[in-house]
């Protein structure tokens, strides 16, 4: 059988070097991305570096969008507009530029994985570029995951609060003792892999909240299109945006 193929962003350190470790040794040909390989904002380089992915291994069976940036934990008035668009740019086009090329060379059976994260429907007054960017990415999930025309099985995975080199420097976890393991992310990456969650595709699962196996229950009871979904709450059935 042909060795599948994945591709992982961010994947020098933290919880990219986690779920690439753990596909590389599942039996995956894991192509790692960093800053020097192919930045993701980049259109040239990345396209370049997947055409380089495609010659080398023939497919491309899993697109791990991870590589991720947060901004300043001010206010929105009191941020740098720099910092601010940089990081929107990162999180949001870096995925973008990355699926855009991968899309022509991931088979039926392919997936794509974005890491996501709370801040995409949580209110925050914080950190605000960070916020607005993983709603974004929310929006791509379910846009190209659900409806009658999906375009791929492609998830959201919030990875909950696992003890890296961002989340250590952040304030808003300075005094914070329980933290996710990354085992939990890659028992739900591994999972999504496998096909297992298909279901899911166009969705949110969250490591630490979510198992396999409450994912597996709760797809069997069934799912509602708006179902872990970032969208309008109506404020009831006369709600004419509804």
């Amino acid at each position: 059988m042909t060795q599948p193929v994945a591709i992982v962003t961010g994947a020098s350190r933290g919880i990219g070097a986690h779920i690439a470790d753990a596909l590389q040794d599942t039996g995956y040909a894991v192509e790692r991305g960093s800053r020097s390989t192919a930045p993701v904002t980049d259109r040239v380089a990345v396209d370049a570096w997947v055409a380089t992915v495609v010659a080398r291994h023939g497919r491309i069976d899993l697109l791990v969008n991870n590589a991720g940036v947060i901004d300043a934990e001010v206010a929105l008035a009191d941020s740098d507009p720099d910092e601010w668009w940089a990081t929107v740019e990162t999180n949001v086009r870096g995925p973008y530029l990355m699926t855009r090329a991968v899309l022509p060379h991931l088979g039926p059976a392919g997936r794509i994985v974005n890491i996501n994260s709370g801040a995409a429907y949580k209110n925050y007054d914080i950190a605000t570029a960070y916020n607005v960017s993983k709603g974004a990415l929310a929006r791509i999930t379910s846009g190209l995951g659900l409806g009658p025309h999906r375009t791929a099985l492609i998830f959201d995975l919030a990875p909950g609060v696992v003890r890296t080199d961002m989340t250590k420097s952040m304030e808003a976890h300075r005094d914070r003792t329980e933290w996710t393991s990354p085992a939990e992310v890659t028992d739900l990456l591994l999972a999504i892999a496998r096909g297992e969650l298909d279901a899911w595709s166009g969705r949110m699962m969250r490591a630490g909240s979510d198992t396999v196996a409450s994912l597996h229950a709760r797809a069997e009871a069934g799912l509602a299109e708006s179902d872990r979904t970032l969208g309008l709450v109506p404020w009831g059935d006369d709600d004419p945006l509804r």
